[in-house]
């Protein structure tokens, strides 16, 4: 059983990705920061999921 994201945690990250590919990275902390400067997320639990989910997406990219 893995995490249950929503469709606006996918959709905003996919296109945050789209927008900025070379800005993230596999490593959270770089994007959570990365997050902080380029968007108007208002919660830092919202904030967390995005970045935990971009992670993720640019894992699985670069294996």
């Amino acid at each position: 059983m893995g995490n249950i994201r929503t469709a606006l945690i996918k959709r905003v990250a996919k296109e945050l990705i789209e927008t900025f590919p070379d800005k993230f990275s596999d490593n959270f902390d770089e994007n959570k920061a990365v997050l902080e400067e380029i968007s108007t997320v208002e919660t830092k639990h919202l904030r967390n999921k995005i970045a935990g989910y971009i992670t993720k997406l640019m894992k699985q990219r670069s294996s």
